[in-house]
């Protein structure tokens, strides 16, 4: 089993590298986990918002697996506490997936064709965090999720 994060844009995560390099790291003591960005650069900005996302849609789903089990980082996704999401991670490595995919759109959202194949479509917060901010949240709550499954200190309650 792995997990991936994939994101669209570009590798401008600077900032937050040696955070994400860490985070990283912690997390592939429990399971091989990466991180892949999906070049969009391609693709005309000046597109219609519809017109965009589904490009951006289909530079996602070649790239996705039948087996794959893909999750939605959207703003309009159910929200999680930590605990619940540890319990979430548990139930779908239980399931007969190859990788679980975690996706973070790009700029203007998440086209409807990806919704529909979604396992789960989920938000980190009510609020609006660039993307690289995005990428460091997810995965310092994923590293929690592993550390509550395993009972160690991490995560105080």
């Amino acid at each position: 089993m792995v997990i991936e994060l994939w994101h669209l844009g570009k590798e401008n995560t600077k900032l937050v590298d040696v955070a994400l390099d860490e985070y990283s790291k912690r997390i592939n003591r429990y399971i091989s986990f990466k991180i892949f960005c999906i070049d969009n650069s391609k693709i005309p900005k000046q597109l219609p918002k519809s017109q965009l996302l589904n490009k951006e849609a289909e530079l996602v789903m070649q790239k996705l697996q039948e087996r794959d089990c893909l999750f939605l980082l959207d703003e309009n996704g159910q929200q999680f506490t930590s605990v619940a999401f540890a319990e979430k991670i548990n139930t779908t490595l239980n399931l007969s997936h190859q990788r679980i995919i975690f996706l973070i759109g790009g700029s203007y959202g998440i086209a409807p064709i990806l919704k529909a194949k979604a396992y789960q479509l989920m938000a980190l917060s009510a609020l609006t965090f660039p993307h690289q901010l995005v990428r460091l949240i997810f995965t310092e709550q994923l590293y929690r999720a592993f550390s509550i499954l395993k009972n160690e200190k991490y995560h105080h309650e």
